[in-house]
């Protein structure tokens, strides 16, 4: 290897081993793309950096050369960006790793192997041969014994972590987002993944940061038609953003009423709450009216039904209940399993599959064991995002079926 190959490789490698064990910590993850995203974006930094600050500096003086100062700068800048978005596609871009003090044990040991073993050259050769061939093996067989996302999709529950980001399939590069999760990253990540270019609706169930501060990331490359949210919109610091995002890229803002649809691809949407007319109610625990004021959507595909209930709580599920809430092949666990719901209520939508978008480790119990104990009692299949990824509905043999992606 000519040395300064070596040389220009070495000052990334050398970083990110020295922030491989806070990543480790913190993510309980290692990141194999991050030395070839570095060395491809590092060559724009210097001029992204000097650049900008040289056309800060004189624009308040010379404006317009400031002006030919930042069109270079925004070449540089857009070029990371390109990196980094490519870097973020990449399969086995980052890989799990046991997070915390057994983690960084973990991590000491492999690291003291390695280098036993690439002390010696034929060790050495050995060593970065099998490792070359594992991981071209999990590249390239992957995509082929586990294809992503499964032919014909109709809905993907994004893993976002502690959140709720669904997509609904409508129409080749089309689709419905309901509710965005907490990182426009993230919920950028899924749709890309999707292929999705278009989004004629997004519908926001109600303004917590979980489902609504992703809401960026939908707008990253892609259309979006018009932003549905609840008419009980209280103030806070995530209806104030979201606001502003909305007016920001001119987006039609919808609260429809109960009855409304909307048939779209293969789906067909309902609203059946909330009311604007009905006040919301108001349970014991934090948040609960504007829990309780999250829309709720029934899903039709000629294959079967979903219910889509944000994170309502016992108080608007029997107000749903004394309104003849719909069955569903589908739920979508309200509130990610928490211990606030009501049995009969599950026992009324009588679902096949439960779906419960959660965050791994989450610090709320998320979902709650009685929770859990409720839909098994009814029969239903349980699939979890902290366990098992996004999750794929698709029509099979007639009526629906969930994939798992895998973590």
């Amino acid at each position: 290897m000519p040395r300064w190959v070596a040389e220009a490789i070495a000052v990334p490698a050398a970083a990110q081993a020295a922030v491989t064990p806070v990543l480790v910590l913190m993510s309980g993850q290692i990141s194999l793309i991050a030395v070839p995203a570095n060395l491809l974006a590092g060559p724009a930094v210097a001029p992204a950096t000097l650049l900008g600050f040289a056309a800060a500096l004189i624009a308040p003086v010379w404006p317009e050369a400031a002006q030919w100062l930042v069109v270079p700068a925004g070449y540089a800048v857009g070029w990371i960006i390109l990196v980094s978005q490519w870097a973020v596609n990449v399969p086995m871009a980052n890989i799990p790793w046991p997070g915390g003090a057994a983690g960084l044990a973990l991590l000491a040991l492999v690291a003291a192997v390695a280098v036993l073993l690439l002390r010696r050259r034929a060790w050495r050769t050995i060593t970065l041969a099998v490792v070359a061939g594992t991981l071209f093996t999990m590249i390239a067989l992957r995509p082929i014994i586990a294809p992503w996302p499964p032919k014909g999709w109709l809905m993907v529950m994004c893993d976002v972590g502690q959140g709720d980001g669904l997509v609904l399939a409508a129409g080749p590069g089309r689709a419905v987002v309901v509710d965005t999760g907490p990182d426009p990253s993230v919920m950028d990540a899924c749709l890309r993944r999707l292929s999705v270019r278009d989004v004629p609706l997004v519908i926001l169930t109600h303004p917590h940061a979980d489902h609504v501060n992703g809401l960026p990331g939908v707008y990253r490359n892609r259309r979006v038609g018009a932003v549905v949210t609840t008419p009980h919109r209280h103030p806070t610091p995530q209806t104030a953003r979201l606001t502003e995002e909305l007016a920001h890229h001119r987006t039609p803002e919808w609260t429809p009423p109960p009855g409304t649809r909307w048939d779209l691809g293969p789906a067909s949407l309902t609203v059946l709450a909330p009311s604007a007319d009905e006040a919301t109610a108001e349970g014991p625990g934090e948040g609960s009216v504007l829990n309780n004021a999250s829309i709720v959507i029934h899903v039709r595909w000629r294959s079967g039904t979903a219910l889509l209930s944000g994170d309502i709580e016992s108080e608007a599920q029997e107000s749903l209940l004394r309104a003849a809430v719909p069955q569903a092949d589908i739920l979508k666990v309200p509130h990610h399993g928490s211990p606030r719901q009501v049995p009969a209520f599950f026992a009324a939508v009588r679902p096949r599959a439960a779906l419960v978008s959660v965050g791994e480790d989450n610090t709320y119990g998320h979902p709650a064991p009685p929770t859990l104990a409720h839909l098994r009692h009814l029969g239903a299949r349980i699939y979890r995002t902290d366990k098992s990824g996004d999750l794929a509905v698709i029509a099979h043999n007639g009526t629906l079926a969930v994939v798992a992606r895998g973590r």
